[in-house]
């Protein structure tokens, strides 16, 4: 990683901003069971840091935090900026799958992280915990049929048991244009952090 980003309580953040991050709370997915949404972020001071800022030797933040910089409610898009820490753990899984296949691994614009206040979010999804991407091409290779999908996914669930990935179709919770990686609803707390509600 680059130089370290400072980490952020959201639950000492402004009201506004909590009503869009909703650190701690609860939100059901689409089957109706509950999640608990992050409540540690790295506060990102602008795009440019962003860019510069290497969370693996394959994988920069700017590449897996666009979403909210350009397709969210405009407090979102505006900086500093706040993204779950497990986004850092998620770019080592991907530097290791990148290493397994050999090329370049190229996450969707809009694969990333994205937060509760995005204006899509309907239900929870490894995405608002900065645990999903969404890999559309790999090298040359466009992730749009399922001779390449399957392919791909046999290679990140052979990382362990903790990678998902989405079976190829068209059927809910399928996908027909992309390679949907996530670790689950995983959540990190850097070890000095307490766990205390802090006082308002």
């Amino acid at each position: 990683m680059s130089e370290p980003l400072p980490v952020v309580d959201g639950l000492t953040l402004s009201k506004e901003l909590r009503s869009l991050l909703r650190p701690d709370e609860l939100i059901e997915d689409f089957a109706g069971v509950p999640h608990t949404l992050p409540r540690f972020f790295y506060r990102v001071a602008n795009w440019d840091l962003a860019k510069v800022t290497r969370l693996t030797p394959y994988f920069t933040l700017a590449e897996l935090m666009a979403v909210d910089c350009r397709e969210a409610d405009l407090l979102l898009r505006n900086f500093p900026h706040y993204v779950p820490c497990t986004i850092s753990i998620l770019a080592r899984y991907l530097d290791e799958f990148r290493e397994r296949v050999g090329a370049p691994v190229s996450v969707s614009v809009n694969g990333g992280y994205r937060s509760p206040g995005h204006r899509f979010t309907k239900a929870a999804t490894p995405h608002l915990w900065g645990s999903a991407a969404n890999i559309y091409r790999i090298g040359d290779n466009y992730l749009d049929s399922q001779r390449a999908i399957e392919k791909y996914a046999a290679i990140a669930e052979e990382l362990g048991q903790e990678v998902y990935a989405k079976p190829y179709g068209s059927a809910p919770g399928a996908t027909d244009d992309h390679l949907h990686f996530d670790l689950g609803y995983l959540r990190w707390k850097p070890r000095e952090l307490s766990d205390a509600i802090p006082s308002p």
